[in-house]
Formats: structure tokens, sequence, C-alpha cells
């Protein structure tokens, strides 16, 4: 039973995400009025003529307004999906990248960067290089013609261990003027270079994985019970297993092949949710959604007005979720899963 304060908080939060892009409109270096962007964003919904001068609707619909949707997607899909695993392999530090996501799609771009250098190359071998690490963590799981989710974590941390020397040795074999600085910069991580093509090239993937996740949120539950509580109740462990990581992997592939790694999004955000409303899924994958999207949207307005240069997105969350992270455990003397 959802109470009257939860729906409350559930309201406030899904309200949250649109009121950080919105304010992300007015941040930045070149300052500009509310009537100007209430004029830009009046004008292109209703087809209406733009009083507005040129350059102030480039840099509210061209470049801030794609960099805010993106963010949002990228930063809802890491925290569902690490919430999801959370849940799945009933572990609070489990993270969106625990299947080896991460260090698959950054050895993926790194070896587009050097082969080819080109955006397109780089969304397409970082997406399926994240999808293969994930599939290779499944099989070294199914060592004994089973998926205890043990084996799953720890097929994980030897694939993220491969792919992680694969990106070393791609960056020592690197141009140190050209390549090399360029692979750096995408591991750290950045909306920079946003625009509609990239919402558009992971925001299919991203949104699907969401979908997905909140789908099958309340068989979540069933399954962070136990293998066997929850085949005592009728539910198919490995079909549902299987949904759960399909699902997460598009979401956290389609997020990082168009941002870079971020880390800690989808450690620490569901944490803050389970905070707000609790363990159950069924409100808490909806919730991190939710926070993610704000959480990443407000870190990246951060990164790119505290500096005279934008700082690298993978820096900031770090900065930001590591001490947050020992204040949750402090704060629940780690009971709080």
């Amino acid at each position: 039973m959802i109470t009257t304060k939860r729906k409350i908080v559930f309201g406030a939060l899904a309200l949250t995400p649109f009121a950080c892009i919105m304010l992300s409109l007015f941040l930045g270096r070149y300052p500009i009025s509310i009537v100007s962007i209430l004029g830009v964003i009046w004008a292109k919904v209703t087809m209406q003529p733009i009083t507005v001068p040129e350059q102030i609707t480039t840099i509210i619909w061209e470049i801030r307004l794609p960099r805010a949707i993106l963010g949002a997607l990228v930063g809802g899909a890491l925290a569902v999906s690490g919430a999801s695993f959370q849940g799945l392999f009933r572990n609070p530090l489990v993270s969106s990248g625990i299947l080896g996501v991460s260090s698959g799609a950054g050895f993926g771009a790194a070896l587009a960067i050097l082969l080819f250098n080109s955006t397109t190359y780089i969304y397409l071998f970082s997406f399926f290089f994240a999808g293969l690490a994930v599939l290779a963590s499944y099989l070294i799981g199914r060592v004994y013609s089973t998926t205890p989710a043990i084996m799953l974590v720890l097929g994980g941390v030897i694939v993220s261990s491969v792919f992680s020397a694969l990106v070393s040795f791609a960056k020592y074999v690197a141009d140190p003027y050209n390549q090399l600085p360029t692979i750096t910069f995408w591991l750290m991580g950045s909306l920079a270079s946003a625009r509609y093509h990239d919402v558009l090239v992971g925001g299919g993937p991203m949104i699907i994985g969401i979908v997905g996740l909140l789908a099958v949120r309340w068989r979540l539950n069933i399954l962070s019970m136990g293998d066997k509580e929850a085949r005592s109740l009728g539910l198919n462990i490995n079909i549902n297993k299987g949904i759960v990581i399909v699902c997460t992997t598009l979401a956290t592939a389609g997020a990082v092949c168009v941002s870079g790694i971020i880390g800690w999004v989808g450690l620490v955000i569901p944490h803050i949710g389970r905070m707000l409303v609790g363990n159950d899924n069924k409100v808490l994958i909806p919730v991190s959604l939710f926070l993610g999207a704000s959480f990443l949207i407000l870190v990246d307005n951060i990164g790119r007005i505290i500096t005279g240069s934008e700082i690298p997105l993978g820096i900031l969350t770090a900065l930001v979720g590591g001490p947050f992270f020992v204040y949750l455990l402090k704060k629940t003397k780690g009971g709080g899963w």
C-alpha cells in the first residue's frame, strides 16, 4: 500500500527532471533572460515565427536543450540499471557496470579512436563491446550450467579486468598527441558535444531498457527474495534474470556510448531512493529514474559553469558520490539495505 506521504514524494520527484532541464537552459557563460527562453520554446512548440535573435535560439534549442535531455536520459538509465542490479544480485554495492558494460564500452571506444577516429564508429564499437562484455560475463557465470548471482558478479569482475587491461594497452599504443588525449577525455565522461543526433542514437537503447525494467520491476521484488523462493512462487528464474540483464545492458550501453564512462550514478542514486521510498522495487525503480536524471543534469550544470573550461562528468560524480556514499553508510549504519 502506497501511503499519502509516499505519493507526494513520488509526484514531486517525477517533476524534478523537468525542472532541472528548464534550469539548465538558464545556466551558462552566455546569459539569457527568461523571456527569451520562454519565447524560443513557445515559438518552437507552436510553429510560430521566432522573434528572438538567432544566436540565442541556437544556444537554447541546439546546444543547451539537447544536452539537458541527454543528461536526463543517461542519468536515469544508469540509476535504473544500478537499482535493478542491486535488487537482482541482492547486493547494495552493485552498480550498473558490474557485468563489464562500462569497461567493454571503453575498450570499444578506444579501439574506434585508434582505427577510425569517427564519432559514428565510436558509438557502434562502444555499444557492441559493451554487449560483448555482458555476454562474456554471462557465459563465465554459466560455468556450472547455472547462473547464481555470485558467479555472474565474478564473471563481471573478470571481464572488467580484461577489458580494462585492453584499454590500457590501447592507450599505450595510441598517438600521444592526438589519439591518447581523445581516449582519455572520452573515458572521463562528458556531455559537451551533445546534440539531437546523440539523443536519437543513445536514446533508443536507453528508452527500451528503461521501459523494460519498469515493466518487470515487480518481478525484481520476487527475484530479490532468492532463487528458491522465486521458483516456489512460479517465476521462471532464468528467463526473468535474462530480461533484467538484457534491459540493463541496453540502458547502460546506450548511456555509455554517447556520454563516456560516468561512475557512481548507478551505485549512489538507488540508495538515495531507498531512503525516500523504501526497498519496494515497484516504487524504487521509477524514483531512481527521476533522481538519476535530475542528479546528472545538475552535476553537468556544475561542471560547465564552475570553471572556465568544463570539468568531465566522471570526475564530478566521483567527487560527489564518494563522500555522499560514506555519509549514507554512516547514517544507515550499514543497514540501509
